[in-house]
């Protein structure tokens, strides 16, 4: 993985930390998710090792999460 990937369900904690990540490593540098709007990708952020969003994968594989909006386990319903 070369970017980082910014996985978030849309509400305002996750989208204030979107924006902040945006500003700190630039646009070109990560990839945003919307699990909340792109339910396929949530496997994805699972198997990444992400249990609550807004969190950061960097690309060698860290987990950083940010704050806390919600759990993978409420966004999945």
């Amino acid at each position: 993985m070369s970017k980082s990937i910014f996985y978030h369900a849309g509400c305002p904690v996750c989208v204030s930390a979107e924006h902040d990540i945006v500003n700190l490593i630039g646009q070109d540098q990560v990839d945003i998710v919307n699990i909340g709007e792109d339910r396929s990708r949530i496997g994805e952020a699972e198997a990444a090792g992400i249990t609550s969003v807004p969190a950061l994968v960097t690309p060698n594989g860290n987990v950083l999460h940010i704050n806390f909006g919600a759990s993978l386990a409420d966004v999945k319903g």
